[in-house]
């Protein structure tokens, strides 16, 4: 067994969505690949401690906000390293490249360098995410009255919706489900299905969204490009990891209408629940756009919502 080396990494990111890659140096291992900035955390250091301390030393840095975000092992020939991403939203000072033999702005969905470091391919997956998950209530208010909430959110926005009607019927789900993923695309939107993934592939939806209760007994990935899992518990956690989902809902956060009985997490526990997972988590439970800065200081990738996400 090789020792673990543990590794802070930066994804760099400004309004635009964009995020800062270097091109590892001649003299290094992998030479000509990209990377995201960071480096090999010392004895005595926290990752975030490593991680300020490396920005300041290649780039010229100094780190204002830093979210941890997830962590990702990965066996290279020369080392097991676990790689703890952050999110670097606000630096001050001007970037100077110290180190790479090139930087690079770039989107996930529209990479114009490469290659990427082995270890990388998840994480530009993950980071073709959004960041605010609106989930559909259409049995609770009315189809019409949801079609009209998404038209407006996708107006103003939204890019991930998951169709979540166990209260509607057969035929009206389906149709609804339909019409829920035309409006998606149009806008260029990700549609995740609940629970269904018959309705999810006649439907056209992008994913599948497994309940807590179908991810107990999913032995394998479902076969969509994007699946995510309801977790509760930490075990829910682990078992979303081991099937290399794309991301997890965890809640309750606060206390919700949809769940009154259940006890309500709270930050502190959100935040430790999630520690050192390897796919983005959404928090989930009472909260609104207007939470996202929280969230992701508690190492969250996003906020889901069933209400309040529609009536920003």
């Amino acid at each position: 067994m090789r020792k673990i080396v543990h590794v802070a990494a930066a994804v760099i990111t400004r309004p635009d969505g964009s995020f800062l890659l270097g091109q590892r140096a001649p003299d290094t291992f992998y030479p000509g690949y990209w990377e995201f900035p960071g480096g090999k955390v010392e004895p005595g250091e926290t990752p975030r401690d490593a991680l300020i301390r490396e920005l300041d030393e290649e780039l010229g840095m100094q780190v204002d906000t830093a979210y941890p975000w997830i962590t990702r092992e990965h066996v290279y020939e020369h080392a097991h390293v676990s790689l703890h991403f952050f999110e670097v939203s606000a630096w001050r000072g001007e970037i100077h490249d110290r180190v790479h033999s090139a930087l690079s702005w770039q989107k996930a969905d529209a990479m114009d360098v490469g290659p990427m470091l082995p270890a990388n391919g998840p994480i530009l997956k993950a980071l073709r995410l959004p960041r605010l998950f609106g989930i559909t209530h259409a049995g609770e208010i009315g189809v019409g009255a949801q079609l009209a909430r998404l038209d407006a959110a996708l107006a103003g926005g939204l890019r991930l919706v998951q169709i979540r009607e166990p209260a509607l019927p057969e035929a009206d789900r389906e149709r609804f489900a339909r019409a829920v993923v035309e409006r998606c695309h149009a806008a260029g939107a990700l549609a995740v299905v609940n629970g269904d993934a018959a309705l999810a592939h006649r439907s056209g939806a992008d994913g599948l969204h497994l309940t807590a209760s179908s991810l107990a007994g999913t032995a394998t990935r479902p076969d969509f490009e994007w699946v995510g899992a309801s977790c509760h518990t930490r075990a829910d956690l682990e078992k979303t990891a081991s099937l290399e989902l794309d991301y997890a809902l965890l809640g309750a956060v606060r206390p919700t209408l949809s769940h009154p009985d259940r006890s309500a997490l709270g930050w502190p526990a959100f935040s430790d629940m999630i520690t050192r997972l390897p796919m983005p988590v959404f928090a989930l439970g009472g909260l609104s756009a207007d939470d996202l800065s929280t969230a992701k200081a508690a190492g969250a990738h996003g906020v889901a919502g069933i209400r309040a996400i529609w009536q920003g």
